[in-house]
């Protein structure tokens, strides 16, 4: 389950960090974030699905990596980016 073009657009115009960001820790998690939400949404009605929901686990998996990253590098920025997308901490 993938998103859509503009709402990846909307993503990296949101999170970017500058212009033609695509690569950031902030834009990859917030994009990893987005289609995590998907996937969420597609086992409400397809509870069978395991081949996605092993790519389920490897995306949140990746996400705890990034934001671990982001955490040792700033802990200003990552308190913001939690606090941006909503997630638990």
């Amino acid at each position: 389950m993938s998103i859509t073009a503009e709402e990846k657009a909307r993503i990296l115009k949101e999170y970017a960090t500058k212009e033609g960001d695509t690569g950031s820790p902030e834009v990859q998690v917030a994009i990893l974030s987005s289609r995590i939400a998907t996937l969420t949404e597609h086992f409400k009605s397809h509870k069978k699905d395991n081949h996605s929901r092993r790519g389920l686990l490897k995306m949140v998996a990746l996400r705890r990596k990034l934001l671990d990253y982001v955490r040792g590098k700033d802990e200003a920025r990552y308190a913001d980016l939690i606090k941006r997308l909503g997630l638990r901490r």
